[in-house]
């Protein structure tokens, strides 16, 4: 913490403070080595450079719980309450502080928008008007159920928390959109089907579509669940729940307020701007072998585009710099020279001597400002009795003595990464079992855990879904075709940021890719279970992609365009550079993947219909002149 301009008194008075709140564990101030009654220049030098800067200076506040905890939060804000303006938090525990107040702010923003700009696609998109304000009130239901069923997780992050809402409902926002639209179609297909019949068929045609897509989306959730990474498994639970949950309500809530309401739906309907596509079917059909080249020609470049996009791991750079904890990591910076803080735990029974050394060689790396030890300004040969016991027990504790080194470098950065190993060369000279912790790194395992992560999470879901399709379809082609499809937009999404020079947060590629791929495939499965269905009604393999494209084009639009706007509004209002890269990414994705499934995949379909015969079970058969 770094007050300016207070006297020593002052600052006293606000350390007794400051101790007195629960969860703050210790205070550290000059004073526990000296009285303020005698002059600062009694003080060890070292001691004085890190306490002292011109009319600063920086007390050590130390919390009983993790950085994190809500304990920690709490003890974070009242100690912002007994401060006066000019004190500043600085650190990793003020920064979650802040940025969990900031997100937990933005949260019902960022719901109020995604609804809005959601429901304008749908009015675009659907004929009725009363309909999309029936979606939105089928989708409440799964996602209080969702929120509420979290207190059995105990605690999620505020990423979670603040995304959680908007991907629930881009998400199985299409499932409402699949079964509306069969729906109509079977009240049209006979004039004397009644609504009940009709709404039984629909759920019959789409529920394995819905149920399907479903699976897999659920199973690229739980694939984040094996990120060593907790926020992965955060989202990756509640997620899965969340889809789960609206599965249920899509098969059993959204029919009885489709027919509750079906006389207001049919009555109050204006013309739509997304229709069925009657030109691209023909197109497609008639280039299909000339846009699977373009989609191989595609992907070739920006998968090299997508493996070369940079990243960042230093979360805290992108937080909006009017944050009270940013201005204290500020003042740690300029008065005090501290971009970063390692805190060194090494044995206790180290000797001084071998302290002292080892505090000096850390010193002696390139970009290190100061070291802080114990006995660098207690000293050899100070009896135990005449020891501050206030330094002693942040110094000393647990069976490790406590060594703070400042750097210049800021973190995640490759010359903090290269001062990182030269400490633990020179800690190795003296306990091999020496830990190194703070944000610089932190920021480093984040570099080596994150590729580990990206490897398993990405072969992970790719296989769960690749296996999922299998058994819905008892296919062996069907599984390598639609993930190839998908994972043609996710490679096009993800190698956009390299063309345009943007820096990424690190979980993107895991957190995108997963996602992107476990709800997008909805569209693929729609698709195909059209074409199938198409081809039982002894259709030739031309005319069936005709039909299946031009009947499913309104939802998955629809429901893509729904997607994008539930995310893009986000991304766009959003402060947190984390969430708004994320959501600008999910917009993407979801528009690139619509494209995907749209042109690409039923050329992929068409041209490889004979080995999809071949290696399905069941795969309705046509005259081999059809395909020619």
């Amino acid at each position: 913490m770094v007050t300016n301009d207070l006297s020593d008194k002052e600052v006293v008075s606000l350390k007794d403070k400051i101790e007195k709140i629960d969860g703050v564990k210790q205070v550290f101030w000059r004073d526990d080595v000296l009285d303020i009654t005698f002059p600062k220049e009694m003080i060890p030098e070292t001691l004085q450079k890190q306490l002292y800067s011109k009319d600063s200076t920086l007390m050590i506040v130390t919390f009983e719980e993790d950085t994190a905890s809500p304990k920690t939060m709490d003890a974070i804000a009242k100690i912002k309450e007994v401060s006066n303006k000019d004190c500043y938090l600085g650190g990793m525990s003020a920064i979650a502080e802040d940025t969990k107040d900031l997100a937990n702010s933005e949260t019902v923003k960022y719901a109020l928008i995604a609804v809005l700009l959601s429901l304008v696609v749908l009015y675009l998109g659907l004929e009725s008007s009363v309909a999309p304000l029936i979606f939105m009130l089928g989708m409440a239901f799964p996602i209080i159920y969702n929120f509420g069923t979290n207190i059995f997780l105990g605690k999620i992050s505020y990423i979670t928390q603040a995304l959680a809402m908007i991907l629930q409902l881009a998400v199985t926002m299409d499932y409402s959109i699949f079964l509306l639209h069969r729906y109509q179609e079977e009240k049209k297909k006979a004039e004397n089907t009644t609504n009940d019949m009709a709404m039984v068929k629909a759920i019959q045609a789409t529920f394995t579509s819905i149920t399907s897509s479903s699976v897999t989306t659920i199973a690229g959730f739980l694939a984040l669940c094996f990120m060593q990474l907790r926020l992965g498994g955060d989202i990756g639970i509640v997620m899965a729940k969340g889809v789960v949950l609206g599965v249920i309500c899509t098969i059993f809530v959204l029919p009885s307020l489709l027919m509750i309401f079906d006389r207001q739906i049919e009555k109050y309907t204006h013309r739509t701007l997304i229709h069925e596509l009657k030109k691209v079917p023909g197109f497609v059909v008639r280039h299909a072998k000339f846009l699977l080249l373009i989609g191989i020609c595609i992907f070739i470049p920006m998968g090299f585009a997508q493996a070369n996009v940079k990243q960042y791991y230093d979360l805290t750079s992108t937080l909006p710099s009017d944050l009270s904890s940013m201005k204290g990591t500020e003042e740690l910076k300029d008065k005090f020279n501290m971009n970063t803080t390692h805190f060194i735990l090494v044995s206790d029974t180290l000797p001084t001597k071998d302290i002292q050394e080892l505090s000096g060689k850390i010193e002696n790396i390139e970009g290190i400002e100061n070291v802080l030890a114990y006995e660098n300004f207690v000293g050899g040969g100070v009896p135990g009795t005449f020891e501050p016991e206030a330094i002693k027990d942040i110094f000393e504790n647990g069976g490790y003595k406590l060594l703070i080194a400042n750097s210049d470098y800021h973190a995640a950065t490759d010359e903090e990464n290269k001062q990182l190993d030269k400490i633990h060369e020179v800690l190795s000279q003296y306990d091999k079992k020496a830990l190194i912790t703070g944000e610089g790194m932190l920021s480093k395992d984040l570099i080596t855990t994150t590729n580990e992560d990206f490897k398993v999470v990405n072969v992970l879901s790719i296989l769960a879904i690749f296996v999922i399709i299998l058994i819905t379809f008892k296919s062996i082609a069907l599984p390598f075709i639609l993930v190839l499809a998908i994972e043609l937009a996710i490679t096009i999404n993800m190698g956009i940021p390299y063309l345009t020079h943007t820096t990424l947060p690190f979980i993107a590629g895991i957190v995108i890719g997963t996602i992107q791929l476990g709800a997008c495939v909805d569209y693929a499965i729609l698709m195909t279970t059209r074409f199938r269905e198409e081809l039982s009604l002894n259709k030739s393999g031309k005319e069936a992609i005709r039909v299946a494209i031009q009947k499913t084009s309104p939802s998955i639009i629809t429901s893509g365009c729904s997607f994008f706007a539930a995310c893009i509004g986000v991304s766009l209002i959003s402060r947190m550079d984390l969430i708004s890269s994320l959501c600008e990414l999910l917009a993407r994705g979801a528009i690139i993947s619509v494209i995907s499934i749209i042109f690409i995949l039923p050329s992929m379909l068409l041209l490889g219909h004979k080995l999809i015969e071949k290696t399905t079970k069941k795969w309705p058969i046509t005259k081999e002149d059809q395909y020619e």
